[in-house]
């Protein structure tokens, strides 16, 4: 993608024009959360005007015009992951819910004393407490994978805690915190030779790299719309046929049931049942949107593109005096983790925000990650196809300043 190409790109993100602090907004913090392109926009504003209205319910115009939308904006994910139906595609709030939907449904209905359920140190909270919580109420046992010194799984380890007692593997595709990019597709073929299920949360992975769930070969792939320019408050869990057709209704009311009665209720079919109540129909339409302006894109150029400016990143955040990346790993997709020894991250993050600079400082929602690690936490700098060399260079010339300053 050359210059040209990549600021008509950047155009497109109407947030990335304005000024903070008296500077231009220099934005480095999507791992938390991507700006959204004008056609994100365009199309939620649009189904409000001009179509809103409730999906399945009615038989009125505006009600067919959402329900078309809605549903395409299903079919266009299940094509985005290659999922075989779009019946299998379930909407969230996010990636957080649909782990809590398979956790809850799944595992509390299909675990018992001793099972075991494979984590990893790298996991987000969202990948681990509702783990814990089902262990609790089901007597699972927790397994965790260690991290070598490089922040890449250990997968030696891996292989020794998989067992005849494992019987789910739920594991990050990308890391947030050290952008670590596990190798899932190992990962889930060696939970297979125990009979084991996977779940994938690739809330870091979607806006990264190309995903193929069939090719993955996992049972579960959760992720959410805003990490991936759509709108916050929509996510996605694919999961397979029969397995959701096993698995019992997590929430209860209209929409998921096929008839109600003081005497019994059935429920509906996939991917019905697992949508209770009104869904987020502006969500689900503006995620379409977000994946139909990546998909019109040149997505392996993109991939191409922040690749080599995470190593661009990479190579300048090591020619800063006192300053330590934390994890390098053999791939690294969107995130970098990194300290200053004489400045407290909370600090740092505050004078680069003076500065127009937008990063994230914390644990990132991995604490037992930053435990093992021995810090508290790390400043975190995350691109997206919108950032450039300029918007490196203008991060790496006020760490600079810093260390020089300090």
């Amino acid at each position: 993608m050359n210059q040209q190409q990549h600021g008509r790109l950047r155009s497109q993100f109407p947030a990335l024009a304005q000024e903070v602090n008296g500077h231009p907004l220099i934005y480095l913090d999507n791992a938390a959360t991507t700006q959204k392109p004008q056609a994100v926009l365009d199309a939620i504003n649009h189904y409000y005007r001009a179509d809103n209205a409730n999906v399945h319910r009615a038989a009125h115009a505006l009600s067919g015009r959402a329900t078309r939308a809605f549903e395409g904006s299903r079919e266009t994910v299940a094509r985005f992951i290659n999922a075989p139906h779009s019946h299998e595609i379930i909407w969230t709030r996010g990636t957080t819910e649909a782990i809590n939907l398979v956790a809850q449904s799944w595992g509390l209905s299909e675990l018992k004393a001793g099972d075991e359920i494979v984590l990893s140190t790298l996991e987000h909270h969202a990948n681990i407490v509702p783990w814990q919580l089902v262990a609790q109420r089901t007597g699972a046992l927790i397994r965790v994978i260690p991290l070598d010194k490089r922040g890449d799984l250990d997968l030696g380890a891996y292989h020794q805690l998989l067992g005849p007692r494992t019987r789910m593997v739920s594991i990050a595709h990308v890391s947030n915190a050290l952008g670590t990019v596990n190798p899932v597709n190992e990962i889930v073929a060696a939970a297979k030779t125990v009979g084991a299920l996977t779940l994938i949360d690739g809330a870091q992975a979607v806006a990264h790299l190309e995903v193929d769930v069939q090719a993955i070969g996992c049972d579960f792939y959760a992720f959410s719309g805003h990490k991936l320019y759509g709108p916050t408050g929509i996510g996605v869990l694919w999961g397979r046929t029969e397995l959701l057709g096993r698995m019992p209704p997590w929430q209860a009311g209209g929409e998921m049931i096929d008839r109600v009665s003081f005497t019994g209720t059935s429920f509906n079919t996939l991917p019905f049942k697992f949508e209770a109540g009104t869904p987020h129909i502006a969500g689900a339409i503006g995620l379409a949107s977000a994946i139909d302006f990546i998909t019109e894109l040149d997505r392996a150029e993109l991939v191409r593109h922040e690749q080599a400016l995470t190593d661009y990143l990479v190579a300048g955040l090591r020619q800063v005096p006192g300053l330590r990346l934390i994890g390098e790993p053999a791939q690294r997709a969107g995130a970098v983790s990194f300290l200053l020894d004489e400045i407290h991250p909370q600090d740092a993050a505050t004078l680069l925000d003076m500065q127009g600079i937008a990063l994230r400082v914390g644990h990132h929602c991995a604490m037992p990650l930053m435990e093992s690690l021995g810090i508290s936490g790390t400043l975190r700098a995350s691109l997206a196809c919108y950032n450039n060399r300029d918007d490196v260079d203008a991060l790496l010339a006020a760490l600079h300043k810093l260390s020089d300053f300090f």
